[in-house]
């Protein structure tokens, strides 16, 4: 039975951190949703329509990946994507915490949704794209954090 999952996330903007999750989920699952959802407690930076512009473009070579959005609940997602899988990124013992309390409702929710967990590659363990925006709205270097494609367009963010 061919398994997909949801990568959930405001991915504003997505970074290396990210990619680096859904690369290796795309080799574990038959197809991986890279969902933005909507975080009220945030004020992003990029519209979901150039969120999801940006994942396409960075994902491109990952033919077994699409993005798209939504609002509301992840596991109200889940079930109307047919989808009991979730993947989601660590990056240290402090992101545990707060993944161990959501999985922990979304399964108070709907106890036929799993949450997979992968550990970031080392070297984006210190990643945030709260960092990425902060760096980039000071003109310094990026591209060694997010696609091409994206320090681009931060570029042109902060530049207007």
């Amino acid at each position: 039975m061919p398994k997909t999952a949801i990568c959930p996330g405001s991915f504003d903007p997505i970074t290396y951190g990210h990619l680096d999750i859904i690369r290796r989920g795309s080799k574990i699952f038959d197809h991986v949703i890279v969902a933005v959802f909507k975080n009220q407690s945030k004020s992003p930076l990029f519209s979901v329509d150039e969120r999801l512009e940006l994942i396409k473009e960075a994902t491109r070579d990952l033919p077994n990946v699409s993005c798209d959005e939504s609002q509301g609940l992840l596991v109200d997602y889940a079930k109307r994507k047919n989808v009991d899988v979730i993947l989601r990124g660590l990056r240290a013992v402090s992101d545990f915490e707060y993944e161990m309390q959501i999985t922990s409702m979304n399964r108070k929710l709907e106890e036929d949704i799993e949450t997979f967990f992968m550990m970031t590659n080392n070297q984006h363990s210190f990643l945030s794209s709260s960092i990425v925006k902060e760096v980039a709205k000071y003109q310094s270097d990026v591209t060694d954090l997010v696609p091409e494609v994206v320090a681009e367009a931060l570029k042109q963010k902060y530049r207007s």
